[in-house]
């Protein structure tokens, strides 16, 4: 069954809401959880569900993106399967970029048309779960659905930031709102469990995961031709028309990183004793490129809550629910506390380093302060420096970091010099 199914991963805009880590990168290339791509995470979970043709569309600043995965996924000679990237190109139908999800997805059409498939699934290149997509595609040939949307069950509270979908009995959608406000909320509850209605989860929110009969996509596509947006204009047409459209409810762990705040507050979640996103099981591992580096060497220092990858130097005295990522140097006395070190993407020494304007070398130097940041990768932190994020902050942006929601974010390639003080 799984072989009658595609799946496209939306690989974002511009991604301006996750500046400045998306200033030189697209989404999806994203570093997260100390050593993976965020585009490692659909694609993990279509390999667990056995689905092995994969695109994923992009137009943004894609080298990095393209490298790693033509790094990280190679299939056998004998196998059908793929991971291929799809550009934003010209075409004798088009000769603008991608205008919307929809308009992703209608423009590289081309390609999926010359494979053989029943289901098109249609995956975000910025969100964080473990879904077994093979009961959603059995829900969804089960239930002779034209269309699946993939919701989950959300509070008042969070109901307002989500598409709201409301259905009867039987799971068909009825109606679909965008961000409700809070005084019609009541209006669209829909049918749930007793266990969640306890909980006061009582709205379905889209999750931006959809299954498309082939041959209804297209129809969409045909009949709607101005249409730009999954989420605003073609699921809404199809509930309101004689399309079957029907909701797979999930009811695990499933975040949205589209926010500095999110990316941020999901990453460190990954340090909790318990997390609810599991690194560590078997069955839903996550995969990316094999790199071969070092174990990592830690000397002198206390570690708690933290989560450190291969092929690290480390002396710090304490690293506290942090996430240190590959290859990080991090000198000795520094302390690191609620934040997220993306690590280098190549070893430097010494006697490489420029004494040019006493440019500190690459990784933390000692004696350092840092908490509630992100140090993006490549980054130069000289000694005695301080970054103490917080509320107290204002956004900004600077030359080597910003501030977004109260983190520091330092940016890749960033050289904050011996003695800064940023936030404290």
């Amino acid at each position: 069954m799984m072989d009658s199914t595609i799946a496209v991963i939306l690989g974002g805009g511009r991604g301006t809401r996750l500046e400045p880590l998306t200033s030189n990168r697209s989404k999806p290339a994203v570093p997260i959880g100390g050593k993976y791509r965020l585009v490692d995470i659909p694609i993990s979970n279509c390999l667990h569900s056995n689905i092995k043709r994969i695109y994923v569309l992009t137009q943004y600043n894609s080298a990095s993106l393209n490298r790693h995965i033509k790094n990280t996924y190679q299939f056998d000679l004998f196998s059908s399967g793929f991971v291929d990237v799809l550009a934003a190109e010209q075409t004798p139908k088009s000769q603008h970029w991608f205008q919307g999800t929809a308009d992703a997805v209608k423009q590289t059409f081309h390609h999926l048309e010359d494979q053989t498939c029943e289901y098109i699934m249609i995956l975000s290149g910025d969100q964080l779960y473990q879904m077994d997509f093979t009961k959603m595609i059995e829900n969804h040939k089960k239930s002779g659905s034209d269309l699946t949307v993939a919701t989950i069950p959300v509070v008042a509270e969070e109901a307002t930031d989500f598409g709201i979908m409301k259905n009867d009995s039987e799971g068909i959608i009825q109606s679909f709102i965008e961000k409700p406000s809070m005084d019609i909320l009541n209006d669209w509850k829909s049918e749930v469990p007793d266990t969640l209605k306890e909980q006061g989860r009582e709205y379905l929110a889209s999750m931006g995961i959809y299954i498309f009969n082939k041959k209804v996509l297209y129809q969409l596509f045909e009949d709607n031709p101005d249409a730009k947006d999954f989420g605003k204009e073609i699921i809404p047409t199809a509930i309101g028309s004689p399309l079957k459209v029907c909701s797979y409810n999930y009811t695990g762990y499933w975040t949205d990183i589209g926010t500095i705040k999110s990316f941020y507050q999901a990453n460190l979640s990954l340090t909790d004793e318990l997390p609810q996103f599991d690194l560590y099981a078997k069955d839903k591992m996550i995969y990316t490129r094999a790199r071969l580096l070092p174990g990592s060497k830690i000397s002198g220092t206390r570690l708690d809550k933290a989560i450190v990858a291969e092929g690290s130097i480390i002396e710090a005295s304490h690293i506290y629910k942090s996430l240190i990522g590959i290859r990080s140097r991090i000198g000795s006395g520094t302390t690191i506390k609620e934040s997220i070190v993306m690590g280098n993407d190549y070893y430097s020494f010494v006697n490489q380093i420029s004494t040019k304007d006493e440019i500190p070398e690459m990784g933390i130097g000692h004696r350092c302060h840092i908490e509630k940041a992100i140090i993006d990768k490549n980054s130069r932190i000289g000694n005695d420096v301080r970054i103490i994020g917080g509320d107290h902050l204002m956004n900004e942006i600077n030359e080597h970091y910003s501030i977004v929601d109260g983190i520091v974010i330092i940016i890749k390639g960033g050289i904050i010099k011996d003695g800064t003080v940023i936030g404290g």
